[in-house]
């Protein structure tokens, strides 16, 4: 595809990715606050017309009295406002800018030859055959599981999310494999809405037209998996925002930090969900810093190893740079701005040469451009050298 094209698909895509996902994830979190936060109805006569709470806020200059019913109501309210436009359009645009950036893109963003020996159609293959795969299982483990215990299922859930990010680190380029196991998550969130939430309020509203009790069934486990959703916003998240931060995935146990992270954020979510019922568990705040501290203990890079015999100068590492990493990084549409092209600008960055180039090596992408090991041994040298 053309470079332009791409970055303009990017932009786009990208653009409506975000405000989608920001609509999706602010209702999923407001409504969840909303429904722990209620209270019983005070008057009598709501009780008995169905209220089973009710919340009270005050937000842009006026108060808002918000009300649950156990049910139904016995009339059908309208307008009736649905939520389920967001999730379908954070996905679509989710799985539009794999297919522009990593898809058409595989042998640059997908494969790595240094992880697996892919053809791209391979890659593609096992990408798309995995988000499938992550809903199957997450489907019949709620149906089969779930209804019995949501505690056991959040223990083999966070098993499987293992086996899903050690997998995709054996399969795909360190940052792809990130995103993938983001994919596969956010992917059964959006399905969650598409087959299991929205057939329930359909089947609610049918049943209130048509003059009957709903089935509390579906409703129940509608309810389930909108909680579901809601502890995998922040995990899904910051797959989304771990590109920045190679020394995260490009660590050699990254599949272990992507596990650690998902548990510890989906711990805060957890918090702020007891704070909205009126509990205030602050150990779970101090474990969770606790638990930032050791990781990023943990995840930090080694120095650059110097040789101990005579330092190496800039000519010998510049045709690396030129021929590895100048090819991508020169130009007004160097990634990120960042130029390699003259010594003055290879010396102002060699810090982040050594971190993504030399310590985790997720640089060049994919290796496309083959840099060696040699290679990347000389460069920590002369990083090391450097006064």
């Amino acid at each position: 595809m053309d470079p332009y094209l791409t970055d303009v698909l990017d932009v786009c895509l990208r653009f409506l990715h975000v405000i989608s996902a920001i609509a999706w994830i602010g209702a999923s979190l407001y409504f969840v606050r909303l429904d722990l936060s209620l209270r019983p109805p005070k008057l009598a006569s709501e009780a008995d017309a169905g209220v089973a709470g009710e919340f009270w806020g005050v937000h842009g200059g006026g108060l808002y009295h918000s009300r649950k019913y156990r049910l139904a109501p016995e009339e059908m309210p309208y307008p009736l406002h649905w939520f389920k436009w967001e999730a379908y359009t954070t996905w679509l645009s989710g799985f539009a800018l794999l297919v522009v950036l990593y898809y058409l893109d595989a042998d640059t963003r997908l494969v790595d030859a240094t992880v697996a020996e892919l053809e791209e159609w391979e890659a593609v293959a096992l990408s798309v055959g995995g988000l499938a795969l992550a809903w199957v299982v997450y489907d019949v483990l709620c149906r089969a599981l779930g209804r019995r215990s949501q505690a056991a299922l959040a223990v083999v859930g966070v098993a499987l999310v293992a086996v899903a990010a050690w997998s995709a680190g054996e399969l795909f380029a360190p940052r792809a494999a990130f995103l993938q196991v983001g994919a596969m998550l956010g992917t059964i969130m959006a399905a969650n809405v598409l087959l299991v939430i929205i057939p329930a309020h359909r089947g609610l509203v049918a049943a209130m037209a048509e003059g009957r009790e709903p089935d509390a069934g579906p409703l129940l486990e509608a309810k389930r998996r909108s909680v579901h959703n809601n502890y995998l916003t922040l995990p899904v998240l910051f797959t989304m925002l771990v590109g920045h931060f190679a020394f995260v995935y490009g660590h050699e146990d990254a599949w272990l930090a992507l596990v650690a992270i998902a548990v510890l954020l989906a711990a805060v979510r957890h918090f702020f969900n007891l704070w909205h019922e009126g509990r205030r568990p602050w150990w779970i705040l101090g474990v969770a810093a606790a638990a930032v501290v050791g990781l990023a203990l943990w995840l930090r890079p080694d120095e650059p190893a110097s040789s101990g015999g005579a330092p190496v100068v800039f000519e010998e590492i510049a045709p690396i740079v030129e021929e590895r990493c100048a090819t991508c990084h020169s130009g007004a549409g160097a990634p990120l701005g960042v130029r390699l092209e003259t010594q003055a600008e290879i010396d102002a960055r060699a810090e982040d040469i050594a971190r993504v180039a030399v310590q985790t090596r997720v640089m060049p992408p994919g290796n496309a451009t083959g840099m060696t090991n040699d290679e990347r041994e000389l460069l920590g040298i002369w990083i090391a050298s450097l006064p």
